[in-house]
């Protein structure tokens, strides 16, 4: 059994999920799959217009996952005009950690609290760089390995695998199981990492509905 977790570093959503993603992987694999939901025409300057776009949002999300928003990101990162919101380099970092040492997802987390807690410019490579080593993973070689990721092809292949499984957006928490997938409805799991870890140990039952929708769509983070 695997469970297949399609996400993007920049979705709020994907970071209220990290505890439950954490859990699960004391459970059984985990293979993340970045979506790269702002990419290309979709990459955004830090703007007054962002700030308030996102911000209530955020608010909804801890409120839901009790997840935490530091002020270095509320008040520094998001007040920040020169830093650029691109899904393309810490996506491409998970995928150098995950070829080095099986270790994507762990950066993913540590990536997103860098963002969300202390405000840090996860696009910027130098960034990335520090947080990897701060790993362990050795400098040279990540930063090699990082450069060599084929990065838009993994996008492509995340987002065939998200129309494929029926996933709505980001995160899409998927169990494969005999190669059939079975998707997870996270909104009564969030802020309760423990409980998720059992019922994946336990079933692959269906939770039935949640009353929302806790996740972003393709181009952002919605409701």
């Amino acid at each position: 059994m695997i469970l297949h977790y399609i996400y993007d570093p920049l979705c709020g959503w994907c970071y209220g999920a990290k505890p439950l993603v954490q859990a699960a992987q004391a459970v059984l694999p985990v293979l993340a799959h970045g979506g790269g939901m702002m990419t290309g025409a979709n990459r955004q300057k830090v703007s007054p217009q962002l700030r308030n776009y996102v911000m209530p949002h955020d608010r909804r999300i801890a409120e839901y996952s009790g997840q935490p928003f530091g002020e270095a990101y509320f008040e520094g990162l998001l007040r920040d005009h020169t830093a650029v919101f691109d899904s393309a380099p810490p996506i491409a970092a998970v995928l150098a950690a995950e070829q080095m040492a099986g270790r994507g997802p762990e950066l993913l987390g540590r990536v997103q609290s860098a963002h969300y807690v202390e405000g840090r410019r996860i696009a910027d490579e130098s960034v990335l760089f520090e947080l990897a080593h701060g790993m362990g993973l050795e400098a040279q070689d990540f930063e090699r390995t990082f450069r060599m990721v084929d990065t838009e092809s993994h996008i492509r292949d995340s987002r065939a695998l998200l129309a494929k499984v029926g996933g709505q957006g980001f995160p899409t928490l998927v169990l494969e199981h005999n190669e059939q997938f079975t998707l997870i409805d996270i909104g009564p799991w969030l802020g309760k990492p423990q409980a998720f870890a059992q019922w994946l140990g336990q079933s692959l039952a269906d939770q039935g509905a949640s009353g929302f929708v806790a996740a972003c769509g393709l181009e952002g983070c919605v409701d």
